[in-house]
Formats: C-alpha cells, structure tokens, sequence
C-alpha cells in the first residue's frame, strides 16, 4: 500500500523541488512554493544532510560537489515524474472539463494551491501524522485552503483508502486522474497492486493513473547502486523493482490500458536532452500512464 509516513526520501523530493526551482536555469519542473510549504528550517536541514554525505560525521562537502550530488542522485527522479504527472494531468482535464485528482501519499506536494482550473476537484491523500504536519505548515502559513481542495486522512494498516476516499465525497462515477509517485520503489508488485486494485474499483471508464518505477534486471551504472545505498542509509530499502510484462499484466487484469510508456530513454530524450548541469534521467526508472478501460477496446 501506499506509504504511510512522512519519510526522509519525501523529504528529499520536496527538498528537490524547492531547490530546482530556485536555483535552476534549466528548469524542468517549477514549484514555485515548494520553498515555502518546506520552510527555511527544514530546507537548511536537507541540504546539510546531503553536504555530509547522508551522515552525521565532520565531513563536508563544498557548495559545487553538493550540486553535483543532488543533480546526479536526487533531482532526476522526482523532477521527471513530476512534470509528467501533472502535464497529463492538465491534457486530461482539457479533454474531460470537470475531473477529481487524487494524490496517493501527498506529503508536500503543492498543486492544490498552484492550480487555477477550479474544475479540477482536488483529493489530497496521506498519512494522518503526515497530513497533520502538512497542515499546520499551511495555516503558519496563512494559505486559504481552495474549496476543491480535500485533505483524506488514511492510515493505511488500519483503513481501506477507497473508502476514506469515498466518504470524502469522491464519486466514483465522475473522470478521475490518480498518480502514485515514489511508492513503488519500495514494495513488491503484489503488494503495489493491491493500491491500483482500489483504483480500479474506483474508477470510471478513462480515468487514468499515472506512476513511476524501477526496472527489475539490467546492467546500470554505480549511480543506481549508490542511490540504493543512500535510501537504506535513511531507513528504507527499495524492494528491487519490477518488469515492464508484469507490471502490463498487473494493469490489464484490473481493467487499464497503458497509454504511455516512457523508459529510461525516452525520459531521457523528453526531460534531460541538451542541459548544461549534466542531469540525466535515472537509468532504471520508467514511467507509465494507464486508463481505465474494464476491458473495452477503444477504436
């Protein structure tokens, strides 16, 4: 199921966000407000973390080496899947005029109060312990929560997020948009499933979930190694990833259809071609969009 706490690597991917958008020419994705949802605190405390190498020890590096490290290790990922959510997400309410989005494991993410089509109905999903601590950053402060905008608390070892959804007034008849972003790193495919099983019950025909995940088997260079290191150093351990054939099968037996598939090329070609930092898609990290079909075959 989806993570149920605020962990460090979440942290990370805001801390990203807020520093790409700061600090990039080259931007591939602009959180304008990720800065301030994150707050100067919590962002000094990342960014020192990463200049000690993900440790506690006296050594630092200098300001450059710590770029390098954030380019070359952190940013790609969650900058990549990002921009190709919410791209998809905006074509998606073109096409279909009033639509829900929901967010699985939200945490810091920041559309809610970037979005100006008051069209989109806004399910923000996460933790209650996370979900608590995010709202309390936006009443310091002082943002007026949207009236399309819904925080769903679920504790996902106790309650079933479809019916916490449900309660919260998702109708289950309208288009909605679904992305679970990051997740997947860290659980098997059958328990990743059980989360796209809640969607599909959920789902009108063409609603659409997008994630990303990493790929089972390959030769990758050192860097996928040591990004696997530094999550275990904080704690979690990714599960190993999957393949592309099971993770269709998985889909298709719960009624969606991928639309879009991006392997790591493909991410690299759309998101990194022709930078100046020397960002580069992860190479083990594809991407997929997939609608919810029930088995019927569009023309």
């Amino acid at each position: 199921m989806v993570d149920e706490r605020e962990s460090v690597t979440a942290k990370l991917c805001a801390f990203v966000r807020a520093w790409h958008s700061n600090r990039s020419r080259e931007k591939i994705y602009d959180d304008y407000l990720a800065y301030d949802l994150m707050g100067k605190e919590e962002y000094d405390e990342l960014y020192d973390m990463i200049s000690r190498g993900f440790s506690d020890g006296p050594v630092k590096y200098s300001p450059e080496d710590t770029e390098q490290i954030i380019n070359e290790y952190i940013a790609p990922i969650p900058l990549s899947r990002i921009h190709f959510s919410e791209s998809r997400l905006l074509n998606f309410a073109r096409s279909h005029g009033r639509i829900q989005y929901v967010i699985c494991g939200a945490g810091s993410d920041t559309f809610s109060f970037r979005n100006t089509d008051p069209n989109i109905e806004i399910f923000e999903i996460d933790h209650p312990d996370t979900q608590n601590y995010k709202l309390e950053k936006i009443s310091r402060l002082e943002w007026n929560i949207p009236k399309n905008v819904h925080f769903v608390p679920v504790n996902f070892e106790t309650e079933k997020m479809s019916d916490k959804l449900l309660a919260a007034g998702f109708d289950p008849s309208a288009p909605s948009f679904f992305s679970i972003l990051g997740v997947s790193y860290y659980l098997t495919l059958d328990v990743f499933s059980q989360t796209l099983a809640q969607i599909a019950e959920l789902s009108a025909l063409e609603s659409t979930v997008v994630f990303d995940y990493p790929i089972k088997s390959g030769v990758f260079p050192r860097r996928v190694k040591k990004l696997e290191e530094i999550t275990e150093s904080l704690g979690e351990v990714m599960q190993g990833g999957f393949d592309y054939n099971e993770v269709s099968r998985a889909l298709y037996s719960l009624g969606f259809q991928i639309n879009t598939y991006m392997p790591p090329e493909k991410v690299q070609r759309a998101y990194f071609s022709g930078r100046h930092d020397n960002m580069k898609a992860f190479e083990n990290v594809s991407l997929i969009s997939a609608a919810y079909t029930a088995g019927y075959q569009y023309e």
